[in-house]
């Protein structure tokens, strides 16, 4: 039926193509504007439901009445020389000049330097004297200094001293620049790489140039999209890079599969509009499931609301609808315009053998002859591949995202090595009475009991003095280890664990929560792994439902998402091989660090999806030739043969366009591109042209079974016997 309407639909917009076409061109100009209008995007923060979270807010609500703390944000600005001690006037003298704008700037409130009190500013003098720091107290929020900061840092100069900005505002400012940066690298890489392969693969510009066109429409209407969407909640600014490169990867396969299909047919049809309709009810079907798998992988993100990678999954679902929908509608428009001009501008290439006698099917044939003797070892090397991820090591993402290069990372790296104290980490303990007073002798009793109780722990530097607000008080646990160590993460545990650190309750009408950076990596992380569980459970579920429902098969659909978790186990551990075992770490420009936690969310919800682009485009070529012959065997190796090279071509495209976002600064960015690069090579190298064959070789009529009710309604299961077995 599905065949039918889609064919259909071909004809109509055949018959329509300039109305199709101007619609089309409409919702252009809508996601433009969009786009030129533009929006905020921001990540929302910590996990809100989490004990960190909920201390964070507490503190977020009570701080500035509780210790009569400046509203806007503040930074640092460290300033060094080789040769120079901080007390030389020559230094002195340089970096006062060098601050003199900043101290007229009505956007600053307060500037402290080591000369203003060096007996009380000890901690602004680095260890070998020749370094200091100076806090700059801005009068504005983070979010409103944001958009000046670029040219707040600017008015400070200097010709004698090496100037270096850090803190919050200053490498979130950057980190962002940094992915737009990133963006567009990916971009100017991608788009380039990809119409040299399409021309490779089509022999005609003009074919190469429509696929690229789609792609071009479908970014511009996934941005304009996320937009549109910051304007209702919080977005991350990682989703636009995420749309580029979901966008621009399943646009282009989406219509290389139609155009392909089209000429094809428009070889052997006897007008335009047959080919075009032929061509929307075989590929235009594989692309409307492979979409909506897509759309599914990417749906499991959402499982992780109050993160940012719920934006992610939202926007991702977004530019999979918008590449749907111009594949559907603006494409097939396009080629009945252009009839058989789409061969126009013809490229002098070796001409390829036709028929089903070619190396594709000459390899599938290969395979199946011996199915064990290349299942076997095929499965190994993959399983194989994903083994360093066994060892893996979960923490959220800190400066160390940046390159080494980003002047507010060279900053934060002074700052640990040279100044005392900063490589310390504070873990905030928050006391918490909703209806009492924190400042009742009870209360107060108890905080000082914790204190006391806190300061004799391993590991703890020291325990400040407790900070009371209107329904709170809080202290902070002060310790050697580093915020990111197992130290200071079993160090939390053990806060948490109030009856192993304290003898006496808190009084009943109260709660003690744990916040701080560790505090808030433990519970990302848990927040991460509880909610794994059911984002995978839903992402396989679905897609098992859609693939029932695109090919009638109970096997075919568990085959393929086994398929898809042997890419995915590889990209997984090519991840942990590189970017925490720190292998190719020089020549990538990354520093090696532990996951962060949504880089695998992120690998699995996108690489499941798009994996299954190649699957639902090689059984819907096999499963053509076996509706016609009944023959399992030749059906496998005659859709190999019609699809390997459009599979193969797809892949390159797509590893093309995951290889821009390689070359991204951003670690969680270029993770995310080396894992699916390499995922998806693997899978339409070693799972599409060898386990794939194989494994249904193996399983013969078995793979097109489906319980006897859905049998009588399914053409796919016929009841002729498979020659070949």
């Amino acid at each position: 039926m599905g065949d039918i309407v889609l064919e259909g639909w071909g004809r109509v917009v055949y018959r329509r193509r300039w109305l199709v076409l101007a619609v089309s061109l409409v919702l252009l100009a809508a996601s433009g504007y969009l786009v030129a209008r533009g929006g905020e995007l921001r990540d929302p923060g910590s996990v809100v439901s989490s004990e960190s979270g909920r201390a964070s807010a507490l503190l977020n609500s009570e701080l500035p009445r509780a210790t009569g703390a400046p509203p806007g944000t503040s930074f640092l600005l460290v300033f060094e020389d080789d040769t120079l001690l901080v007390t030389d006037p020559l230094f002195k003298g340089a970096l006062i000049d060098a601050i003199a704008p900043l101290r007229t700037d009505e956007r600053v409130q307060s500037i402290r330097t080591y000369y203003d009190a060096p007996a009380q500013s000890g901690s602004l003098l680095s260890r070998d004297g020749h370094r200091t720091l100076v806090s700059v107290q801005l009068r504005d929020v983070r979010s409103v200094a944001d958009r000046y900061y670029e040219s707040l840092r600017a008015e400070v100069r200097s010709d004698t001293l090496r100037v270096m900005a850090t803190g919050n505002l200053p490498i979130n400012h950057e980190l962002n620049k940094t992915l737009g940066a990133d963006l567009q690298r990916a971009e100017f890489v991608s788009l380039p790489v990809a119409l040299l392969l399409l021309v490779i693969v089509f022999g005609t510009v003009v074919g190469a140039l429509v696929p690229i066109g789609v792609g071009i429409l479908a970014i511009v209407g996934g941005i304009g999209g996320v937009f549109l969407l910051s304007q209702y909640t919080d977005v991350s600014p990682y989703a636009l890079n995420i749309v580029t490169l979901v966008g621009l990867g399943t646009a282009i396969d989406y219509s290389l599969f139609i155009v392909a299909r089209y000429r094809e047919e428009l070889a052997r049809a006897s007008t335009a509009e047959d080919a075009l309709a032929r061509a929307m009810a075989t590929a235009g079907r594989a692309v409307m499931f492979s979409g909506l798998t897509v759309a599914i992988g990417l749906s499991g993100m959402l499982f992780f609301e109050g993160t940012f990678l719920s934006s992610l999954g939202v926007a991702g679902a977004i530019v999979v609808a918008v590449a749907v929908l111009y594949a559907l509608t603006f494409l097939p428009a396009l080629l009945a315009i252009l009839g058989t001009r789409v061969n126009s501008w013809r490229v002098p290439l070796p001409r390829r053998r036709s028929g089903g006698a070619g190396a594709w099917h000459s390899l599938a044939m290969a395979v199946m002859r011996r199915p064990f003797a290349v299942l076997i070892p095929t499965v190994a090397i993959v399983l194989l591949a994903g083994a360093p991820f066994l060892q893996f090591r979960l923490a959220n993402a800190d400066t160390l995202t940046l390159p080494p290069q980003a002047e507010s990372r060279r900053g934060y790296d002074s700052l640990i090595a040279n100044f005392p104290g900063q490589d310390q980490s504070s873990i905030t303990v928050v006391a918490h009475w909703p209806d009492g007073d924190p400042k009742s002798a009870e209360h107060v009793g108890y905080v000082g009991q914790i204190s006391k109780a806190y300061a004799q722990l391993p590991g703890v530097l020291r325990v400040t003095d407790p900070t009371f607000g209107t329904h709170l008080a809080f202290v902070n646990v002060v310790t050697s280890y580093p915020a990111s160590s197992d130290d200071a993460r079993n160090l939390v545990r053990t806060l948490r664990r109030q009856t192993s650190v304290v003898t006496a309750a808190p009084p009943a009408d109260g709660e003690l929560l744990v916040s701080g950076q560790t505090a808030f990596d433990l519970d990302t992380i848990d927040f991460v792994a509880e909610r794994s569980v059911r984002a995978v459970a839903f992402v396989i579920a679905m897609t098992l439902l859609a693939l029932f429902v695109a090919f009638r098969s109970v096997v075919l659909p568990l085959k393929a998402v086994l398929m898809n978790l042997l890419s995915i186990a590889a990209s997984f551990g090519a991840i942990a091989f590189i970017f925490e075992q720190g292998h190719l770490a020089q020549q990538l420009n990354f520093t090696p660090q532990s996951l962060d936690p949504a880089v695998p969310v992120i690998l699995f919800c996108i690489v499941f999806g798009l994996s299954m682009d190649y699957e639902v485009l090689l059984l819907s070529r096999i499963q053509e030739e076996y509706r016609r012959t009944g023959d399992n065997t030749h059906a496998v190796a005659e859709g190999l043969e019609r699809s390997g090279r459009l599979i193969t071509a797809a892949a390159l495209i797509m590893v093309a366009v995951f290889t821009g976002f390689a070359l991204a600064d951003v670690v969680i960015i270029k993770s995310v591109g080396v894992g699916m690069a390499i995922a998806v090579a693997l899978d339409a190298t070693l799972v599409r042209a060898l386990i794939v064959p194989a494994t249904m070789r193996l399983l013969g009529r078995a793979n097109w079974w489906a319980p006897s009710f859905l049998a009588q309604r399914n053409p796919v299961l016929m009841p002729a016997d498979d020659p070949a077995e």
